[in-house]
């Protein structure tokens, strides 16, 4: 195992700052894209993609279409986390951020209904596969690339920043959106919305200068000199460590399922159920995300202090308490306790993205870690992330009233807090991975 003092030597500096800049880049752009189209789900795409419906059914029909990236997403996982684990996280992430990019930059050039009829929906569809695909082997290699490069000490700090690139995409897309809703007016539907989507080919040119300069994560290269990289490494995680891939899916259970309420429900609700102004919700929810920029490395920084579990465990609760307020802020449509209500959603969830990414990574070994993590990590997209605007909008229109939505939040967060209880804690980990890694070389 690398020293400590290695660690800290100028020659492990710079590879290790342009790993950590580059994991928080390329995500920042994965996450812009994929946090695009779910504003434009809510926005846009009802109107356009899916005429003649109801306000309900037009909605529906969209976020029907969001979930299908999520479905994508745990595939995204399998086939790039197999790739991951046998040729490298670098060579990987480049494939990721150029699949992502390039459906993204379709999507801007699609046609409405009323031009080409269904094909129109079905070409939407087709892309927000790609994007799914995309975004699902993202996050397992850039989390790697940073962890892998950082100190024992300060693991859960520096899988962080990838993480950060979560608000730092949702402040772009959520930023550019309200530029040109406010810059195109009548126009944003016509015309304005497809801005954003083609901008993403500025950002792929950027993704890629920076990526092909990072070097390779050293625990790989390690892995790869001691001869310990598995042939299918997708199968060997599924049959060994299953247990812990399902855990980690319904861990993010209380983190994924929320976000997707508190940064694109919420358009909704905000402006079809509050009658807020488009431009006014979206701007409350840049500054959440601008919070953000601060928060999940804090609760990274905090987890590798106090521990993942206690942070992480933390941020359910909060989430979970926070519910019910959340919605009653929101229902006085007063422009303060609105931008409040959306700012402390986000911190709840902050607490528990923040560490996430170590608390996941560090439940799998380096040989199988981008599969294990990433499968984990994605699965949740199945069960919380997809489903849940589509099953807020259900209980709205069912209800009229977001009560049930409020106590579908807080269901999440009793799921993940009994599977954070079953998760092993890092220490049983790796003395785990320490023993097998014995018996291997032994043999």
């Amino acid at each position: 195992m690398t020293s400590t003092a290695s660690d800290d030597t100028t020659d492990t500096r710079g590879p290790r700052r342009r790993a950590v800049v580059a994991s928080a880049v390329g995500t920042t752009i994965e996450w812009y894209d994929f946090f695009l189209y779910g504003t434009a789900a809510a926005l846009v795409f009802p109107k356009l993609f899916f005429p003649g419906q109801s306000q309900f059914v037009g909605v529906l029909a969209a976020f029907t279409t969001l979930f299908v990236g999520f479905l994508a997403r745990p595939i995204g996982a399998a086939i790039f986390g197999h790739y991951g684990d046998r040729i490298g996280r670098k060579t990987t992430l480049i494939a990721t951020l150029l699949l992502m990019g390039v459906s993204t930059f379709i999507i801007g050039l699609i046609p409405s209904h009323a031009s080409i009829g269904v094909l129109a929906p079905i070409l939407l569809v087709l892309m927000r596969i790609g994007q799914g695909l995309g975004v699902g082997g993202e996050w397992g290699g850039s989390v790697l690339l940073a962890m892998e490069w950082g100190h024992g000490n300060r693991r859960g700090l520096f899988a962080s920043w990838p993480q950060f690139g979560v608000p730092m995409g949702l402040l772009l897309s959520t930023g550019i959106v309200g530029v040109m809703s406010a810059w195109t007016g009548p126009d944003f539907l016509v015309w304005g919305w497809r801005v954003p989507f083609l901008l993403s080919v500025v950002l792929i040119g950027i993704g890629l200068y920076v990526r092909l300069r990072v070097l390779e994560s050293p625990e790989f290269e390690r892995a790869k000199a001691e001869q310990t990289v598995v042939k299918q490494p997708v199968a060997e995680v599924l049959r060994t460590q299953w247990r812990e891939v399902v855990i980690a899916a319904f861990v993010r259970l209380s983190e994924q399922a929320p976000f997707y309420l508190f940064v694109t429900f919420v358009l909704t609700y905000g402006t079809q159920q509050l009658k807020l102004p488009r431009g006014e919700v979206l701007n409350y929810t840049m500054v959440a995300a601008g919070v953000g920029l601060l928060t999940i490395p804090l609760a990274g920084y905090l987890s590798d202090r106090f521990g993942r579990r206690l942070i992480y465990g933390i941020g359910i609760v909060a989430t979970a308490v926070f519910a019910f307020p959340y919605f009653a802020l929101l229902d006085t449509k007063m422009g303060g306790l609105v931008l409040l209500a959306i700012v402390l959603s986000l911190v709840c969830h902050d607490l528990q993205y923040g560490p996430q990414a170590a608390l996941i990574a560090e439940t799998f070994g380096t040989n199988v870690r981008y599969s294990g993590a990433g499968l984990g990590y994605q699965l949740a997209s199945v069960i919380a992330g997809g489903p849940a605007p589509l099953i807020a909008a259900w209980i709205l229109n069912a209800t009229g009233s977001s009560v049930g939505i409020a106590w579908y939040i807080v269901g999440c967060c009793v799921v993940s807090m009994l599977a954070l209880l079953l998760m092993p804690d890092r220490a049983t980990v790796e003395r785990r991975l320490s023993a097998s890694t014995d018996r291997a070389g032994a043999g």
